[in-house]
């Protein structure tokens, strides 16, 4: 590369990377492959519209990767319809609001400091501002209230649910979700983009004939480059003719809403690391390492148990851990800081009724699928363990977070990036 600026930005990232480890659960490791597709001459491509409806000509090669993408979503989910085009989570989740909702209409999710999402109709984000946002909330125990949930729904009537999170360690019951979302004939939507991988590992049940649309990222546990789909079942997309808000309708709606709704041209070459991804996320090895990552999140939560430390839910069904250190005089922000300086990087979060605010919380997450692409296993998570148990008990101490690091950096050379492999 000749801009050394640049050049020297991404080495110390990819250094970085290397001799530390990645526990943030939205984040993994991409393989050479999806790094190839993202670098590709796909990214001068213009290609506006749909495979074989395309406002712009020379798309011939990109129409067969956009197709493939899209089998590949279909056969991976076990869906009818599948939308690849979205920029990322967010645009995603917004494509579904315009879609099936009108500005004003009544739409419910999961609070943001409970767990959910921004676009789960949060007050300051579009989803609760454009519409009438009402949030449920996990239970003292920091389990999902699927009773309180079912009140909220017979009281305040939403036409569109979320359900999905950012930080809730513990499986959906898709089939009593639709039941709630039945009681006010609202759609229910499925955000998975934390538990995607998982679910096509079979180590979380598929909301697949429960919810009416699924939403995903591809760069979480699905292991794929920064990006977005949006899944269904239903009738093949219709050209332009108008059609109702009915199930069977959904590819159309859905397509509409990315555009001419929403987006311009759809980003070539990250539907084709999306495609690359789905490939490998096809292969028999995926399953086992949906399922390891599960293992390794439940020994890593069994071994700090150990060491006295709060789990939102006492534990993990899934990717992630929800720390509350409320008993460890120390500070999710804080704590964050110091498991960085150790070669540990997290992110500080609030847990369920937190006395403090977001940027300062009571609390850190935790998760496993970059550690476990590395290819660490049940017993490096005992050593993990011990390392943020440390960096915890002497945060205010540079020198151990130094020593602390320097062991973390000798450790991951015995588990290199998988793009240096």
């Amino acid at each position: 590369m000749k801009d050394k600026d640049i050049a020297a930005l991404i080495n110390a990232e990819t250094k970085r990377q290397a001799e530390g480890l990645e526990m943030i659960p939205s984040e993994n490791h991409t393989s050479a492959d999806v790094l190839k597709a993202l670098g590709s001459r796909l990214t001068d491509k213009y290609s506006e519209g749909y495979p074989g409806m395309r406002y712009y000509g020379g798309c011939e090669n990109v129409d067969a990767v956009e197709n493939l993408a899209r089998d590949r979503a279909k056969k991976l989910f076990g869906v009818s319809h599948a939308n690849v085009q979205p920029y990322s989570g967010s645009p995603a989740n917004q494509a579904v609001y315009f879609a099936l909702v009108d500005p004003g209409d009544t739409v419910m999710g999961m609070h943001l400091y409970f767990g959910g999402h921004m676009t789960h109709g949060l007050k300051v984000n579009f989803s609760g501002t454009i519409y009438r946002s009402v949030q449920y909330h996990t239970g003292k125990d920091g389990y999902l209230d699927y009773t309180e949930m079912a009140k909220m729904v017979k009281a305040e009537k939403p036409k569109l649910i979320f359900v999905g999170a950012t930080a809730y360690p513990r499986i959906f019951d898709w089939a009593r979700l639709r039941e709630i979302a039945d009681l006010s004939k609202a759609w229910l939507i499925a955000d998975i983009s934390h538990i995607a991988g998982l679910v096509v590992a079979g180590a979380h049940p598929s909301p697949v004939g429960h919810a009416h649309v699924i939403t995903t990222t591809t760069h979480k546990t699905l292991r794929g480059p920064r990006g977005a789909m949006i899944l269904c079942d239903g009738n093949a997309s219709t050209p332009l003719k108008a059609v109702e808000r009915k199930p069977e309708n959904l590819p159309t709606l859905i397509d509409r809403a990315i555009i001419p709704g929403l987006q311009g041209g759809p980003h070539n070459h990250q539907t084709a690391a999306i495609a690359v991804a789905l490939r490998e996320a096809s292969q028999p090895g995926f399953k086992r390492y949906g399922q390891q990552i599960v293992k390794n999140a439940k020994k890593l939560a069994e071994e700090l148990l150990k060491r006295d430390y709060k789990l939102v839910t006492g534990g993990t069904d899934n990717h992630l851990l929800l720390i509350d250190l409320s008993n460890k005089k120390v500070i999710g922000a804080d704590a964050e800081k110091a498991l960085g300086r150790a070669g540990v990087t997290v992110n500080k979060n609030t847990v369920p009724f937190d006395p403090r605010p977001p940027f300062s919380p009571s609390g850190i997450r935790m998760g496993t699928p970059a550690l476990t692409t590395r290819g660490m296993k049940e017993k490096e998570m005992v050593q993990i363990a011990d390392w943020i148990d440390q960096a915890v008990k002497n945060h205010q101490n540079a020198k151990i977070l130094r020593q602390l690091s320097n062991e973390v950096k000798e450790f991951c050379r015995q588990f290199p990036l998988p793009s240096d492999k």
